[in-house]
């Protein structure tokens, strides 16, 4: 291959670029002349995605192009990642930078006619309760027949910040009011009832929810009665529950030369930012800190990095390691977010540019995060 040119050969050696018809293979598969030949060759380096975003086709019909195209574009480019979000029911796309994503969007559009709508991954929100509610539900409905009987009595408890991730579920029924066959089928009703909180819709975590007692009934009885009962059980609580909203935080760490030491410990700092530690040497610092990622996906120009004067900015490397738990929404903040709940959609309906949780241009420049 010489730039746009092609000439035909028998034979290539290290080196040489070439190119290859019909041949399926993927990016790192390595070629020899004798099929018997077995090599041990090294991997090659691959390295980490450094900004993410939310794809999908702009017209539902488009969705099996899509696929063929994600496909195709992950085997030739092992820095372009694809991973689907069970929160938020997203496909979240990965590589080495914006551009880099933005071709692959034009490219999909080109050789696959499918447009694709890409933005900001969605902050996966949790709520909780921050006192404990009591509940006693009764589940009872006849039709003819058999019927459905089930009542469950008992309590649900926040269970404390380091466990926020958490949602347990304990038996602590005595006797025989409610038959030990259908503790798993409470169980089940909770855990399904937990994954929409009536703030915005959103996971219920950091509880445990205590089964003391209830009833049951000889004829009437059975698996989906309970199941039932508790799935009313939860509905009814959250109804006089005391609710919090919370937001996923992320490790970061910052690099920078020492003279720009104070500028971005007020960056961080600006952004409610907790900061862990700090350390430094030969004229670096580094500041290792936790930061909502609700405002790591505000920054800047969507690239995901914090923004710093420019002077600055050239000389700061900036890492994002894994999520780190979550913290509590502050309630003027968490007010905001539900401003749009009486329409049943879970977001705002004010005048304002909304994109996963942040809210921009609510004043002369200020920036609201959730």
């Amino acid at each position: 291959m010489h730039a746009d040119k092609m000439e035909d050969v028998e034979d290539v050696y290290a080196g040489d670029i070439c190119a290859l018809f019909g041949i399926d293979c993927a990016s790192g598969d390595t070629f020899v002349s004798q099929p018997k030949l077995q090599l041990s060759m090294e991997s090659i380096h691959i390295p980490e995605p450094v900004i993410s975003l939310a794809i999908k086709p702009e017209k539902n019909t488009d969705l099996e192009k899509f696929s063929k195209g994600i496909h195709r574009f992950t085997r030739e480019d092992p820095t372009f990642t694809i991973k689907f979000d069970d929160d938020s029911k997203e496909s979240i796309v990965s590589g080495m930078g914006e551009l880099h994503l933005e071709i692959y969007a034009q490219r999909m559009k080109n050789e696959y006619a499918c447009p694709v709508i890409t933005g900001k991954p969605k902050v996966a929100f949790r709520e909780t309760l921050t006192e404990p509610v009591a509940f006693d539900y009764l589940h009872k409905k006849q039709t003819g027949g058999h019927g459905q009987y089930g009542r469950v009595t008992g309590i649900m408890e926040p269970i404390g910040a380091d466990c926020y991730t958490k949602l347990e579920f304990e038996d602590e029924t005595m006797g025989t009011n409610v038959p030990k066959q259908y503790i798993p089928s409470i169980e089940k009703g909770f855990r399904e009832a937990c994954e929409k909180g009536p703030m915005i819709g959103q996971r219920m975590t950091g509880v445990v929810i205590r089964v003391q007692d209830g009833m049951h009934h000889l004829v009437d009885s059975s698996d989906l009665a309970f199941r039932l009962a508790a799935m009313g059980a939860y509905k009814e609580a959250m109804q006089a529950a005391k609710l919090q909203l919370l937001e996923p935080i992320m490790t970061v760490e910052v690099t920078a030369p020492d003279e720009f030491q104070a500028v971005v410990m007020g960056s961080i700092n600006k952004r409610s930012g907790i900061i862990l530690g700090t350390g430094g040497g030969d004229g670096y610092f580094t500041v290792d800190a936790e930061v909502s990622n609700g405002i790591i996906l505000g920054m800047g120009e969507g690239n995901g990095y914090f923004t710093v004067d420019a002077e600055v900015s050239n000389g700061i490397v900036l890492g994002m390691g894994e999520g780190n738990g979550y913290f509590t929404v502050d309630a003027e903040v968490s007010n905001g977010i539900i401003l749009g709940m009486g329409e049943g959609n879970g977001y705002f309906t004010v005048d304002a540019e909304v994109s996963n949780g942040i809210v921009l241009g609510m004043g002369e420049g200020n920036i609201l995060y959730c």
